[in-house]
């Protein structure tokens, strides 16, 4: 078997074993790349407020107050999302998750989100988030909707063999000869052009125009999927150094001062005062930090100041600025954005969706070439001339 007859059996049958679950993560990538676009435009009515003549915002901890009571106690609220432009909402979250639980119903035991009016204090919405279309999506994506137990390993396997399979598959696309590179590059079809030609090119032609963009979002979707391959890049990135993550922190637990999300609100725009969206968390104890993101909602995920803050005070106890970031923790910080596009904004996101979508082809139409090549018919045999007695 020559070294390209290898390869082919190699791209082939580890096609077949994961082409489904290949199919599936990226159909739903080309939607989870745009959901900060598509929400906006599906749940207006949530996500946007009338704006009074004379606006003024209800305290945070009041809105919080009135989360709750919508909710019920019986689910505690964990953070609160807040933009600062006029016309938009807050909203708080409330999950519970079950790791070792099989199956997206079992595995989300719940998840509320609570859209509130920052100037009245009105429930906008209730969302029972557990099974809204986008996280139903997101949760299609990363884990099958068969929960992290056995729907993520088999997720985030079937990505590394989708690696091993662009690489064995430029190498099956690498024109032997001028006369096999002239099809390898443009389609070149006549009106006499077989279906077969046309599914086979459909597969090479555009899987090799997208193979860096596919490599890009497979290679960060490993880095979120496996701690040893996040832990690889950044020691990669900081040229063989090993840098320790820093020791837990935790809020001063003698300080009689009570939680306030107000509070915590001040603290994180004292740190990023140009910052126009807060994501805040509410610890569950007295001594847990406050987790703090904050940004220009027009700058991508990875610029946000990432600051721990003491949950009786708002005092730093720990800040992640951008600029202080090192060359793994950058990479890091930027991972999520290179996955999705939008470390290059919109048209970015449009690179990934139309890559995704491509993605999403490849296992349907090499099916078709391995089922053409299954069912090829052998050639008719030759009549054979009746021997002549003599």
């Amino acid at each position: 078997m020559t070294f390209k007859k290898l390869v082919l059996q190699f791209h082939r049958w580890l096609g077949l074993l994961s082409g489904l679950v290949v199919f599936i993560i990226a159909i739903t990538g080309c939607v989870y790349v745009f959901i900060d676009e598509l929400k906006p435009v599906f749940y207006k009515d949530r996500m946007y407020v009338t704006v009074p003549k004379q606006a003024q915002r209800l305290p945070l901890d009041q809105l919080r107050v009135l989360a709750q009571k919508a909710v019920g106690e019986e689910y505690p609220l964990k953070a609160a999302e807040i933009s600062l432009r006029p016309d938009r909402s807050v909203y708080f979250r409330a999950v519970k998750v079950d790791p070792s639980a099989i199956g997206h119903g079992n595995y989300t035991k719940y998840y509320w989100r609570v859209y509130m009016d920052p100037y009245t204090g009105k429930v906008l919405k209730i969302e029972n988030t557990k099974w809204e279309f986008f996280n139903v999506v997101v949760n299609l994506h990363i884990n099958l909707l068969l929960g992290t137990k056995i729907g993520k390993p088999v997720v985030n396997w079937s990505v590394v063999i989708f690696v091993g399979m662009l690489v064995s598959g430029l190498l099956l696309w690498w024109p032997s000869n001028k006369a096999a590179a002239k099809q390898r590059f443009a389609f070149k079809w006549k009106a006499t052009t077989k279906w077969k030609r046309k599914n086979y090119d459909l597969h090479n032609i555009p899987g090799f125009y997208s193979l860096l963009v596919l490599l890009v979002i497979s290679l960060t979707g490993l880095v979120i999927a496996f701690a040893w391959f996040d832990n690889s890049v950044q020691w990669i990135a900081n040229k063989g150094r090993s840098i320790p993550a820093p020791p837990p922190v935790f809020s001063d637990t003698t300080n009689p001062s009570a939680y306030s999300m107000d509070r915590m609100l001040q603290a994180a725009q004292r740190q990023t005062p140009g910052a126009n969206w807060f994501f805040i968390s509410i610890p569950g104890d007295e001594k847990s930090p406050v987790y703090s993101l904050s940004k220009d909602d027009s700058q991508p995920l990875y610029m946000a100041e990432k600051v721990q803050l003491d949950q009786h005070t708002g005092a730093t106890l720990m800040s992640k600025r951008w600029k202080e970031l090192n060359n793994g923790e950058t990479i890091k910080a930027m991972n999520y954005d290179l996955h999705v596009g939008s470390v290059l904004g919109l048209p970015g996101k449009i690179i990934a969706f139309l890559a995704s979508l491509i993605a999403a082809s490849l296992p349907v139409t090499g099916f078709y070439i391995w089922l053409g090549r299954r069912n090829k018919k052998a050639p008719a045999a030759k009549p054979q001339r009746a021997a002549i007695v003599r």
